[in-house]
């Protein structure tokens, strides 16, 4: 179950093999300039909102995402190893094709991490990111993103965008179901 607590999740920020749609997994690829200007974007989006902390994939680029913001920010980071995307063994660096569709149905590719266990880290690593004192941010992974989707019972339409910050909000008794939504404006001093 996710901790209900409200927390913001920002994808990092595109990187090369974003663009050429090949599967990263845990190969650790930074960020191409259009993901330095995605997370530069993103950091204006969560000014005033009150946040006390980063929590960060080790992977170089959520990393580099969450250093962007943070200096924005004013914010600490702190590194959460079990953040990391899921590991896709030798079908990492190709593209995603049957063999993506087959993994998520239990076909393990060859040195890759199953996907439910996945699932199972990713929530796990959700959860201890968020005994932070909310609210905070975690910079991770569109498969870290698929274990929340799970919990939630909230699902985007196409895969969590690079760079757009999402804020989830727990259930509550006048709503009884987890909000999610893009954070698209800027927070306005004395609105």
């Amino acid at each position: 179950m996710l901790t209900p607590r409200r927390f913001y999740f920002l994808r990092h920020g595109e990187t090369d093999w974003n663009r050429e749609h090949l599967a990263q997994g845990q190969t650790d690829i930074g960020l191409n300039d259009t993901g330095r200007t995605q997370a530069a974007a993103a950091a204006v989006l969560l000014r005033g909102r009150g946040l006390t902390c980063i929590v960060a994939s080790p992977l170089r680029r959520a990393r580099e995402t969450a250093a962007i913001v943070a200096a924005v920010l004013a914010l600490p980071v702190a590194v959460l190893d079990a953040l990391k995307e899921a590991s896709w063994g030798t079908r990492e660096g190709t593209f995603p094709g049957e063999w993506f569709r087959e993994w998520k149905r239990g076909v393990t590719p060859e040195g890759a991490e199953p996907y439910e266990r996945y699932l199972d880290r990713a929530l796990g690593a959700v959860n201890a990111a968020l005994e932070h004192d909310e609210p905070i941010l975690v910079v991770a992974h569109g498969g870290i993103y698929w274990a929340i989707e799970r919990e939630t019972g909230v699902r985007l339409p196409d895969d969590i965008p690079n760079a757009t910050p999402m804020l989830h909000e727990p259930p509550t008794a006048a709503r009884p179901a987890w909000a999610v939504s893009p954070v698209l404006a800027r927070v306005t001093p004395g609105a």
